[in-house]
């Protein structure tokens, strides 16, 4: 493992780049996100994207770096740049209220769509027009969980590299190909030429989730588009899918929240999709 430096001054410049990603708009232009926490900055370190290391930049108090030795030993190992920071100097730079005492400076790594195709997936959750970046961030954490292959982030959708994105995912965002800025329409339409089958998950779908594993359709490659927290997923959206699908409420529940029902659909299918269950 590399010496670690002394404490790097809070009016350095390295200090100030790190803390400007906060911004959307200087994360585009630098194409530089924040992984905070010690579970974010481990999946980084140990994270190469087109042959480069994700991890270009670390920091961390001293508690940190002496409690999580082994992540302050893959960031060397990852070619990153290591600051020992005190914790006003943590606090400058994360988003959060309560820092973990470890910040990341992580290279861009959304896959281009046609790659995505190209893999032939066979589980895909896409983000339509969801804005809300915890939701999205736990639903590509749900995505991972289930053992899909791709996440798709619509152009109407927050921003994958969001802080809050980040944290939600916990550590998801460096396990599985995710493309951003995809349209809809492009995006079902180039599922569905790679033979995927896309189902619209809707409170208000005609087709129930129960009666599809019921008919053994699920256990074909899938697409599920999951729409905004608030009002769903709009009608020519919902127009583009093979067929609309609702979780079923067994109980008095007036509905189930956007990751809550995009991990139930996304299960839904892995299961399936495991166990052989398709049309003949």
């Amino acid at each position: 493992m590399g010496a670690v430096p002394e404490l790097i001054s809070p009016r350095s410049s390295r200090v100030s780049a790190a803390r400007r990603l906060a911004k959307r708009n200087f994360r585009t232009k630098e194409r530089l996100f924040l992984a905070e926490g010690p579970q974010a900055v481990r999946e980084a370190a140990g994270h190469r994207f087109g042959g480069e290391a994700t991890l270009v930049e670390l920091f961390a108090t001293p508690e940190a770096a002496e409690r999580y030795a082994d992540i302050i030993g893959g960031a060397h190992d990852a070619g990153a740049r290591v600051h020992l920071a005190d914790e006003s100097v943590i606090a400058d730079i994360s988003t959060t209220v309560t820092p973990q005492g470890m910040v990341g400076v992580c290279r861009f790594i959304d896959s281009p769509f046609a790659e995505i195709l190209a893999a032939k997936p066979k589980l895909v959750a896409v983000l339509a027009h969801v804005r809300d970046p915890g939701n999205a961030g736990t639903v590509l954490r749900c995505a991972d969980a289930a053992g899909a292959d791709a996440v798709i982030l619509t152009d109407a959708s927050v921003d994958l590299y969001n802080p809050k994105a980040v944290r939600a995912s916990v550590g998801s965002h460096f396990h599985l190909p995710v493309a951003v800025g995809v349209p809809v329409e492009e995006a079902v339409r180039g599922l569905r030429e790679a033979g995927v089958r896309v189902l619209a998950a809707d409170g208000a779908g005609e087709d129930d989730l129960d009666a599809e594993l019921d008919k053994g359709t699920m256990g074909t490659p899938t697409a599920w588009v999951f729409g905004n927290e608030a009002w769903g997923l709009p009608e020519e959206t919902r127009a583009l899918a093979d067929a609309v699908v609702r979780v079923p409420i067994h109980g008095k529940a007036e509905s189930l929240n956007l990751a809550t029902a995009a991990a139930v659909c996304l299960y839904a299918s892995a299961r399936a999709q495991r166990a052989g269950i398709s049309t003949p």
